[in-house]
């Protein structure tokens, strides 16, 4: 193993200095992993957009300088005290639930997701960024090798948050399921509810998505601009689920109307603005609105092994370490194709 020099050698990483400042490149000792803890040699780091909240300082009590990153994939290169059940040379990936600490009564009920002092990757402690990341045990998912390091990183957080929502939305095989946005979360979607077997209809704005979602998988496109994506639902019937994953609040409050009965509308992409129903609209048919964050290591594990077995996979653009900050511009463009993953 390249441990010992490891112990020596500098280390590149990719840090914000202060909220809202722009990236640094800058040469960091190797961090040691303390107890119950791993040091990972990073291979790959996706470029989420949550990462504007390390950025841009979105969320409280973020010590700077930080480095983002919660879409990892690298192995194994030292393991702290008390660690058992993984090694050295072991691949292994860390997603945004970066650890819990187990004893709050969410923890106690097994709800480690909604854990009150759940930690989060390149936010409570520094990310993947960087070309050595020291991570906590229970944060730790192990990556199947035939995935490739880029394509699995946005598995850990893009990937595990549609394929989780969906997995336990209560559809089942056959039912119309709908996909709002063909980008980032929703080009995994629709791949996710293709294998899952569900009558998948994507909700694009403009025709020029038609091909590419249906390439992806989806049975049926609605291009939202040229015509009501809700009433278009209930003419296929309704939607036993609508997945929203484009962060547009008005956009996906004109959905309600397109589920069917005892349907669910399910929120993964977030938008500051509110979602606007009306009663009525959810007592007539019985429907319903959830949120969906990502999930655990374990779900993380479940979604890169249906991922290998299915065949789904990210659409992706690479970046170097060193061009971070052109990497996280791109993705903040909305033009990527369609996550940027950022490489050692």
């Amino acid at each position: 193993m390249a441990t010992t020099e490891a112990a020596v050698a500098p280390m590149k990483v990719a840090q914000v200095p202060a909220p809202g400042a722009d990236f640094q490149i800058v040469e960091r000792e190797i961090p040691k992993p303390g107890a119950g803890q791993v040091r990972i040699k990073v291979q790959a780091c996706g470029v989420c957009h949550s990462d504007v909240l390390t950025k841009e300082g979105g969320l409280p009590g973020i010590e700077y300088p930080r480095v983002p990153g919660h879409e990892v994939v690298g192995r194994i290169d030292e393991v702290g005290a008390g660690v058992s059940g993984w090694a050295e040379g072991q691949r292994v990936g860390v997603g945004w639930h970066g650890g819990h600490d187990g004893t709050c009564l969410s923890c106690r009920r097994g709800d480690f997701i909604n854990c009150r002092n759940q930690k989060i990757a390149g936010i409570s402690y520094d990310g993947g960024y960087q070309e050595y990341m020291v991570a906590p045990v229970e944060a730790l998912a192990a990556v199947p090798e035939s995935l490739s390091d880029a394509e699995a990183a946005p598995l850990l957080c893009a990937g595990i948050t549609t394929f989780n929502a969906l997995r336990h939305s209560g559809a089942s095989p056959g039912d119309l399921v709908a996909v709002q946005g063909v980008g980032g979360l929703g080009h995994l979607g629709i791949q996710f509810a293709n294998r899952f077997g569900y009558r998948v209809a994507a909700v694009g704005r403009g025709p020029e998505n038609e091909a590419l979602a249906k390439k992806l998988g989806a049975h049926v496109y609605i291009d939202s601009r040229a015509t009501s994506a809700a009433e278009e639902l209930q003419k296929l019937g309704g939607a036993k689920v609508i997945l929203a994953t484009a962060p547009n609040s008005k956009a996906i409050s004109s959905l309600i109307d397109g589920l069917g009965p005892n349907g669910k509308l399910l929120v993964v992409g977030a938008d500051s603005e509110p979602v606007e129903v009306t009663p009525v609209q959810l007592i007539f048919g019985s429907r319903t609105i959830q949120g969906w964050a990502s999930g655990t290591a374990t779900d993380s594990e479940d979604t890169l092994r249906f991922a290998e077995l299915t065949g789904v996979r990210p659409m992706i653009e690479t970046y170097p370490l060193e061009r971070a900050a052109e990497a996280y511009a791109r993705m903040l463009s909305g033009d990527a194709q369609f996550r940027v993953v950022l490489t050692m």
